[in-house]
């Protein structure tokens, strides 16, 4: 049961990192735009969680710097935007 959740959850992040590229491909969306970044940062989170429960460190290493730098691109927007409003 619990490969089975832990499968679940690697595809679930497989279909979250896809479809936020699909989505800036098609210019749907921007590189920007927090609905990107947090794909970005979810689709990386349960990469991160299957990829440890496997030991593949070097593919939780890199999905866990791909969602740090969403994190960090999705912290700078909603800083800019609170700084913005302040003005």
């Amino acid at each position: 049961m619990k490969q089975m959740i832990l499968a679940s959850i690697g595809w679930l992040g497989v279909i979250l990192c896809t479809v936020g590229y699909l989505l800036l491909s098609m210019k749907v969306i921007t590189a920007e735009s927090r609905i990107f970044q947090l794909l970005n940062i979810l689709g990386g989170l349960c990469l991160v969680a299957t990829a440890v429960d496997s030991d593949d460190m070097p593919n939780a290493v890199a999905n866990l710097l791909w969602m740090f730098i969403g994190v960090y691109a999705l912290g700078r927007r909603l800083l800019t935007q609170s700084l913005v409003r302040k003005d």
